[in-house]
């Protein structure tokens, strides 16, 4: 062990302090982070000035996601990102599923639509309804495109080469985030998409999510083989758990944080969900009042209380969605 001690080159033993107390600069993330705050910024201003009203809670949404990409990639977890593959899980699952969320539900792309000019807004539009943002939109290629990187990462040499090469570990640092931007932002659809899809189905996605998370984890803690065991054995680490053990204990922060992550995604849904249906609920209503305004009316123009027998027809008799359960088909 002394030996193994003498080759050891990188930081010293890993404490839970070290989530706050241990700093390494990512310029990438960093310069990245102060310019999406600073253009979401400038699109607040403008609003501002034309007496438009933006949601408080999307910009905290907005400002909390570059925060915490700041602090997964800057933090003990980035300090400690290439030496413990239990931090490296982590910050994954992370910087995949829970930064992109934050930014998703700040909705950026509406910001700059409604802080534009017409033209402007009308070339956002016309962009998300263009062919390629309607493909990357459809669920089953958003859905791919979260689900499959994490297997590609830890069972490719794509792994290795983020542990080995700064310009590797930076890239994946950004490749992330855009991936689970693309996942969430249609899943969402807080932002303006090419197409809307029922909240439904991303309740359904999101526990396929769930299984796929969960299959990842159990390779991980259960399979035969170690990741990138050669290069973490070449550390020479002399404290922490084996390289083993490391794996097992990542592979169950994997499963667990990512099953939690899609927590607050499901919650989204639901209030969704729930903000549409009243909206319908309200709409019926309207139009339900509007035709018993018009009966009313014609009973009183016609004299009569009997009023036209069609004008006495309930409304929803009529409505495509609705005949059947009350009846109308068979009539």
């Amino acid at each position: 062990m002394a030996v193994l001690a003498v080759g050891y080159s990188g930081p010293p033993a890993w404490q839970w302090s070290d989530l706050v107390t241990s700093w390494q600069p990512e310029p990438a993330v960093l310069a990245l982070s102060v310019l999406l705050g600073a253009v979401y910024g400038l699109g607040l201003l403008r609003l501002r000035r034309t007496q438009q009203r933006w949601p408080l809670g999307r910009t905290a949404a907005w400002y909390s996601g570059l925060l915490l990409w700041i602090w997964v990639t800057c933090s003990g977890i980035g300090v400690y990102e290439r030496i413990l593959f239990t931090d490296r899980a982590s910050q994954v699952i992370l910087l995949l599923m829970v930064v992109p969320l934050l930014l998703a539900m700040g909705a950026p792309v509406s910001l700059a639509a409604d802080a534009s000019s017409e033209r402007g807004r009308a070339r956002v539009l016309r962009a998300l309804s263009s062919r390629p943002s309607k493909v990357l939109m459809f669920p089953a290629v958003s859905t791919a495109v979260l689900m499959v990187p994490p297997w590609l990462l830890f069972f490719t040499p794509w792994y290795e080469h983020t542990m080995t090469s700064s310009g590797w570990n930076i890239g994946l640092h950004l490749i992330l985030v855009v991936l689970g931007l693309a996942y969430f932002w249609p899943r969402l659809q807080v932002d303006p998409v090419g197409h809307e899809y029922p909240a439904l189905v991303g309740v359904f996605i999101t526990m396929a999510e769930v299984i796929f998370d969960a299959g990842l984890g159990l390779l991980l803690v259960y399979g035969h083989g170690t990741v990138a065991q050669h290069y973490y054995e070449s550390l020479g680490r002399p404290w922490g758990a084996s390289v083993r053990q490391d794996q097992v204990w990542g592979g169950s922060a994997l499963w667990v944080l990512g099953d939690m992550a899609g927590l607050p995604f499901l919650a989204a849904l639901v209030r969704r969900m729930m903000v549409r249906g009243r909206a319908e609920t309200a709409a019926v209503d309207a139009a339900i009042d509007a035709q018993i305004a018009e009966q009313r009316a014609a009973r009183s123009v016609g004299g009569s209380d009997g009023g036209d027998p069609e004008m006495m027809r309930p409304w929803w008799l009529d409505d495509p969605n609705l005949a059947r359960r009350y009846g109308a088909a068979d009539q």
